[in-house]
């Protein structure tokens, strides 16, 4: 049933509060923000609303009638009732912006997410962070079905119903062990021959996979082979190369270090451009607000990406990235 007419707005009720206790309808106007001339009209509409003469006015200041007397009194309970509502939204919203369930591709989780928490930290230290470590696809469902506030994605498509924004570039990478026969190819490896060629994989659903394969099949118009082996982990995959179980196509940011030294060899692939963005994603039409903000923010700020939106089901853009939709 809604509220009646006349009590459905407190504001008024509350200043009428204010009154009695201070016994002045100017101080009472003070204690609320307002100029004295505003407490009156207030005053009046009350007094309209309810068809009651509810404050005498004087010389020496205010004072409510008996009515106004008894509204008060009623009113009291309502207010109160209103504060405690309040108070307890307010508690509601402190715990929802003291936590922050994250779920993240692995290579984001891996080498991304750690030195952006730690920026986080200075501004939420108290924040309760929560990081699911996931493939691309299980970080769209998890964002979707609530289990996240935000994700961070390599897959070349969004979902409907999420909203996404680039926070970064990235560029897979051929890897070979030292002793494999293309580590000495000076002029790369052909899309076709990569396309030809069983290579070491994540599961179905990595982000990294799902990428490498659109970019096949849209700029080359190829179709990969099966894998040679699907591992679950990265680190697991470098360690398969490494030991000679065949060739694997990673991330940059995952393979810097075994580059730099000498376990794995890099090899440049023509025909195909391995360039790829990164993503935050939350649900379509929902506002970030407190640590999922803080942490966007830091994402974006550090990755210095491109600025233009990804809309659902869209590829992703290899431009520039707009400001978040918050």
């Amino acid at each position: 049933m809604p509220l009646p007419s006349r009590v459905s707005d407190l504001t008024g009720f509350d200043l009428l509060l204010s009154v009695a206790r201070v016994g002045s309808l100017g101080r009472a106007a003070a204690e609320h923000g307002i100029s004295q001339p505003a407490a009156s009209t207030r005053m009046r509409l009350l007094e309209g609303q309810l068809g009651l003469a509810l404050i005498e006015r004087s010389p020496r200041g205010s004072r409510l009638t008996p009515s106004g007397v008894l509204v008060a009194g009623w009113a009291q309970a309502a207010v109160d009732a209103a504060s405690a509502l309040d108070a307890g939204v307010t508690a509601l919203r402190r715990e929802r912006d003291s936590r922050l369930r994250i779920a993240a591709s692995m290579t984001v989780a891996e080498y991304l997410l750690p030195a952006w928490l730690t920026a986080l930290r200075t501004v939420h230290p108290g924040a309760a962070v929560a990081l699911s470590a996931v493939n691309s696809t299980e970080v769209a469902e998890a964002v979707l079905g609530n289990r996240a506030d935000i994700g961070f994605v390599e897959g070349p498509g969004i979902p409907p119903g999420l909203h996404a924004e680039p926070i970064g570039r990235d560029v897979l990478t051929l890897v070979v062990a030292p002793a494999h026969r293309w580590a000495r190819r000076r002029g790369g490896v052909p899309a076709t021959e990569l396309a030809q060629t069983a290579l070491v994989s994540r599961e179905a659903g990595s982000g990294t996979r799902i990428f490498l394969e659109e970019a096949l099949r849209v700029q080359a118009g190829l179709e990969r082979l099966p894998p040679a082996a699907e591992l679950s982990s990265t680190t697991a995959i470098k360690a398969a190369v490494a030991s000679g179980a065949g060739p694997a196509v990673l991330s940059s940011l995952a393979v810097a270090a075994e580059l730099a030294a000498g376990t794995l060899c890099a090899v440049p692939v023509t025909g195909v451009d391995l360039g790829r963005t990164l993503m935050a994603v939350w649900v379509e039409g929902r506002r970030l607000a407190g640590p999922a903000l803080d942490l966007y923010t830091i994402a974006a700020r550090t990755s210095r990406p491109a600025r233009q939106p990804v809309r659902a089901g869209s590829q992703r853009s290899q431009s520039e990235p707009s400001a978040a939709s918050t």
